[in-house]
């Protein structure tokens, strides 16, 4: 079977990489499955398996996907064999980096949405992150058996229930689509790139399909109305919905050599005229290997990187540059991957997915070419995830014997999902993980135990915080502790559309200092020539500005002041948080001529303390995450949510209703949210569904600053009492 896939595969016109995107229990998985059972599949230890994708045990309990899964189906459309590469995804908030990494390898996604819960806030957010990557979306509206048997609509108004989604979502791609993709991207049911069904029925119609078979939807209505299973049955079986799925697939999505031609530009950051540049927009099978990593996995048998091929052809042997790290190493084997098999073979060609064996210590994102090119080499655009860590959690073992299996097991969780951070608390000397929610890291728990065998004692989660200022700081002195260099530097806020910029990496250190001049000029008001003098912008979106003038040696200790500014933003002065969101200018210099006198042991603590003098002194705060919650009750229950959201400090955005009830959006404190799902349940009987997604970072009330601030120094060893400026600047 693996050499029929390989002989399609070749011809890139017949291949088709696609995702399945939706919110959490919208039935991505269900519809990956009837695709799976459907379709012909390269493994048939997969086919018909329930959750075919959904391969670890704790997907099956929670009955949700936490990892993004691979599988190659081959489909026959108009008489002619299609190879379509597709990668179930996960629907919940905290997993959506891996969203984010999967859409990088694909061409189109089908979006996933329940016809009777309609868009909801992770809807949208996985929309935009496939219009951001340049993936074209098709529509599929699921379980519309919900809209007959729960709401029971007549046949027009389902009609206009379906109407009412559609354009929904042909709104979000009006919002976030570039603007040359946003009226050939819209959707048309006409046209045949909308489809509806029952994944769990396993039928799927699309106008076209229902036109040609004549089905309608009375049809359908009277289907399920009655609860007829010989109905049901026969629908499936005259309208398959892997059929409609995939034949709207390879007519709406493009195949990779017309994908890689508008995608590359926008998804690639090196020289287009290159030999590679030009071999990944014909996506050449005959040009230079390039193999862009999208996900990680760590087996028994060592680590396995899976990821597209852009250009040329992979095969066992290659040797390998990896851009990131000035490595070369040899490809031991490659295979096209099956949920949790994986198919070995013998070539992949340009415009596939594939897993490679053999080269180690890769992580996500990693650009990997054909090392006689390596000269040519540059990375692919830096993937920008919508949430970032905002939970934390202390670990240890349970046995202390076990404590260097505990570093491995986290070291290899870290690498297979680059959203968890680990690292040692150096103070108390414990081991934090931090993750993107609640569930997050309660998947990475499980994972520790059930798949690395370790027993663990967890902590209560922890708020993660960042620290920022208010107010622009007069300009401080900071000496090093020789007195040999000085350093003048102030602290502001960052105003908001220049973090803006920075999180959507329109701006970025690596950049052109004109392009970003321009852009900070034009959309965020700066002064060209001092946006021209950025040294500096750190992950946290901090910015280092240089406005000084005809200062000696500057340029021999510019690396090493930037070390000491990032050493400052890492953990600010108020409870050892990283900063987020300021600017620091450094308006003059004293530096040694003596380059013994300059090393990093002075001029680190110079710049450090003065920027933290600035801090402090610029009515500091802390910055809490907060969410935005989508929240779908009977308009009975809308008085007792309410009360539940004000008194978790949050607020009320919007109250509208809808064909299937009352919508509620609002947001709250993350560090509210710990119980939220206990009391939503409980206040509406069981009957509020919810999504939820990262918003934004917000001041905390100037009332619990003081408080929290002691709070998080005493629970991580430090002093009560916040240095002072003569500890930071000396008498």
């Amino acid at each position: 079977m693996v050499s029929e896939i390989e002989k399609i595969m070749s011809n890139i016109e017949q291949v088709r990489n696609i995702g399945v995107i939706a919110h959490v229990d919208h039935g991505k998985t269900t519809t990956s499955d009837a695709l799976l059972a459907g379709a012909g599949i390269i493994s048939e230890r997969v086919a018909g398996e329930a959750l075919a994708l959904d391969y670890l045990n704790v997907e099956k309990e929670r009955q949700m996907t936490v990892k993004a899964a691979n599988a190659s189906l081959y489909h026959e459309y108009n008489g002619k064999g299609y190879v379509i590469n597709l990668i179930d995804t996960p629907g919940h908030i905290d997993f959506t980096g891996m969203v984010t990494r999967s859409l990088r390898v694909l061409d189109g996604a089908i979006v996933v949405v329940d016809a009777a819960e309609g868009v909801m806030t992770q809807t949208e957010t996985v929309l935009r992150q496939a219009l951001e990557e340049r993936v074209r979306p098709v529509l599929y509206i699921n379980k519309i058996d919900r809209l007959i048997k729960e709401l029971r609509l007549t046949s027009s108004q389902l009609q206009d229930r379906l109407v009412e989604i559609i354009k929904d979502v042909n709104n979000l791609i009006d919002m976030y689509a570039e603007p040359e993709f946003k009226d050939k991207w819209k959707l048309n049911p006409a046209a045949g790139n909308v489809a509806f069904g029952s994944a769990k029925d396993q039928w799927g119609i699309t106008v076209p399909i229902a036109s040609k078979k004549g089905i309608n939807f009375q049809q359908i209505i009277d289907a399920y109305s009655s609860d007829d299973k010989d109905k049901i049955a026969a629908l499936t079986k005259k309208a398959p919905l892997h059929e409609a799925l995939l034949d709207m697939v390879v007519k709406f999505v493009p195949n990779p050599k017309e994908a890689q031609k508008y995608r590359i530009p926008k998804i690639w950051k090196g020289d287009l005229n290159s030999d590679l540049g030009k071999a990944m927009l014909e996506a050449d099978p005959n040009g230079p290997v390039v193999f862009y990593v999208n996900a990680i996995h760590v087996e028994k048998a060592g680590l396995v990187a899976t990821g597209r091929v852009f250009s040329g052809t992979l095969e066992p042997g290659k040797e390998l540059y990896v851009v990131s790290q000035d490595v070369t190493g040899r490809v031991l084997q490659v295979s096209l991957y099956m949920g949790p098999f994986r198919e070995l073979t013998q070539r992949v060609t340009a415009g596939n997915i594939a897993a490679i064996m053999g080269i180690d210590n890769l992580r996500a994102g990693e650009t990997l070419v054909e090392s006689q090119y390596k000269s040519q080499g540059a990375p692919f655009e830096q993937l920008h995830y919508i949430a970032e860590p905002v939970v934390t959690i202390a670990i240890e073992p349970a046995k202390v014997q076990d404590l260097p299996k505990l570093v491995d097991s986290l070291r290899k969780l870290t690498i297979e999902d680059p959203n968890l951070v680990a690292k040692i608390n150096e103070e108390t000397g414990e081991y934090l993980l931090s993750g993107m929610g609640q569930l997050h890291l309660e998947i990475a728990l499980w994972m520790l135990k059930e798949i690395y065998g370790l027993e663990v004692k967890a902590s209560q989660p922890i708020i993660v915080y960042r620290e920022s200022v208010r107010e622009k700081s007069q300009v401080f002195e900071g000496k090093s502790p020789n007195k040999h260099n000085r350093f003048y530097l102030s602290v502001e806020p960052l105003n908001d559309e220049t973090i803006d910029l920075i999180h959507r990496g329109a701006v970025r250190e690596d950049q052109d200092s004109r392009d970003r001049a321009k852009i900070l000029k034009e959309q965020a008001g700066w002064d060209y020539d001092e946006a021209r003098r950025i040294w500096a912008i750190d992950e946290n979106i901090n910015v280092f500005v240089d406005m000084t003038s005809g200062v000696q040696y500057l340029k021999d200790v510019k690396d090493t002041i930037i070390g000491g500014f990032r050493i400052a933003v890492k953990e600010g002065p108020l409870a050892a948080e990283p900063v987020r969101g300021i600017k620091v200018v450094l308006h003059d210099a004293e530096v040694h001529e003596d380059p013994v006198h300059r090393g990093p042991g002075q001029i680190y603590p110079a710049v450090r303390n003065a920027i933290w003098a600035g801090i402090l002194t610029s009515r500091p705060t802390l910055l809490e995450p907060i969410q935005k919650l989508d929240i779908r009750i009977p308009m009975e229950y809308l008085s007792a949510v309410t009360t539940i959201i004000v008194k978790k400090r949050g607020k009320i955005i919007d109250v509208e209703n809808t064909p299937s009830g009352t919508r509620v959006l609002a947001e709250i404190p993350i560090a509210e949210s710990f119980d939220l799902a206990a009391e939503l349940r409980g206040s509406t009987a069981g009957k509020a569904l919810w999504g939820t997604e990262f918003s934004r970072w917000a001041p905390v009330p100037d009332s619990m600053l003081d408080d929290l601030i002691r709070k998080i120094r005493e629970r991580k060893g430090l002093p009560q009492k916040l240095p002072s400026l003569s500890d930071l600047l000396g008498p």
